[in-house]
């Protein structure tokens, strides 16, 4: 298992929580990451939104790429997954700056491609919101325009929503063929066009079931289209880690009780232009990402059982959640990440004598 967390660039993971003690602020980011990347951990993925969908439209957030851009020249090992919509992007631009950035990184620069779903956000911002399985459409020629770039000497695309004529890219990219594309989707149209042009696929919080239907899916499509398994599956997660049960829980119940509707501006959307496998109401919205549907909330026995579950499910990269961020992630990379190395050395061993280990 791979382990990653969202950068924390809107104050926050929860809704119903006000003060969170880890501020939109660039050097709080940069404080997160370099420790992130000393205790341990893989990737960050930061998302994408041009307004604050967690703590209200009214407060601060930080830019994606510009955040991206700064991390990379004061990382030096962790993966870097920006998020890219492309219902605000120019394609071609995109390849460029995302080509520039995995200089900047020494090859560690990935994006991951979401087709959108903040209706409201894209009139704000001039985005060019269409109905679902159009701007899925549009996501289709986006991707294809950047792979041309990055990987043809001059390239030429002549589609619904873009045409290019003869452009040159160079310098190419550090990772050859191209930086990992990641996406997401549950709708058809979403699941067709991930799984023939992405490279890996990520998540909202599942349970261990739900997961590995979902991945047995992608993975039967993939079969399908004449091409190799998705090497990254990653999942949303939001953990509680705590030294017993009772008080991992009473965090969750402060977390989840809804006083404050200010951070739900994002909900009507999200459940009404997203095609989602699994409807979700408003508790759940609570923490972002479905976070808490995969349960690593306990005690660090009992998420590293849990982490072990989605293993064998298919899963192979955590993206987590947590709050405070930097305490937190500390907590979890001490007390969490030995233990699952642990079972996982227990598990080998015991079947190497014939004897079976129960999650």
């Amino acid at each position: 298992m791979k382990y990653g967390f969202w950068l924390p660039i809107f104050g926050g993971w929860l809704r119903n929580v006000e003060e969170e003690n880890m501020p939109p602020t660039y050097e709080y980011a940069k404080t997160v990451i370099q420790s992130a990347e000393k205790w341990g951990y893989d990737t960050t993925l930061i998302a994408e939104l041009y307004l604050n969908d967690i703590k209200g439209t009214d407060k601060d957030s930080l830019e994606a790429w510009s955040t991206a851009t700064a991390l990379a020249a004061v990382t030096e090992k962790i993966e870097i997954m920006a998020a890219v919509r492309p219902v605000f992007h120019n394609p071609a631009v995109t390849a460029k700056m995302a080509a520039t950035i995995d200089h900047i990184s020494k090859g560690r620069f990935t994006l991951n491609v979401v087709s959108g779903w903040w209706a409201e956000e894209a009139k704000q911002y001039g985005g060019d919101f269409t109905e679902h399985d159009e701007r899925y459409d549009r996501t289709a020629e986006f991707i294809e325009i950047l792979k041309g770039l990055w990987t043809e000497d001059t390239f030429s695309y002549q589609g619904k929503f873009y045409q290019i004529e003869q452009a040159k890219l160079s310098p190419k990219p550090v990772q050859r063929p191209h930086p990992i594309l990641y996406a997401g989707g549950e709708s058809e149209k979403g699941k067709q066009i991930i799984s023939s042009l992405c490279d890996a696929y990520v998540i909202h919080g599942h349970t261990v079931g739900e997961a590995k239907a979902k991945i047995s899916d992608m993975k039967s499509r993939r079969e399908e289209a004449g091409l190799e398994p998705f090497k990254t599956i990653g999942m949303a997660a939001y953990v509680i880690c705590r030294d017993t049960e009772e008080e991992a829980q009473e965090e969750l119940k402060r977390i989840t009780t809804v006083n404050n509707l200010s951070g739900y501006a994002g909900f009507k959307d999200f459940t009404s232009k997203s095609e989602l496998e699994h409807q979700i109401q408003l508790q759940d919205y609570s923490v972002s990402n479905r976070g808490i549907r995969p349960n690593l909330v306990g005690t660090p026995e009992h998420i590293s059982n849990q982490i072990i579950a989605f293993e064998g499910a298919g899963v192979n990269l955590l993206l987590l959640q947590c709050s405070p961020q930097l305490e937190e992630l500390e907590r979890f990379s001490k007390q969490v990440m030995p233990k699952v190395e642990e079972l996982r050395s227990t598990i080998i061993e015991n079947k190497s004598r014939g004897q079976e280990y129960h999650v």
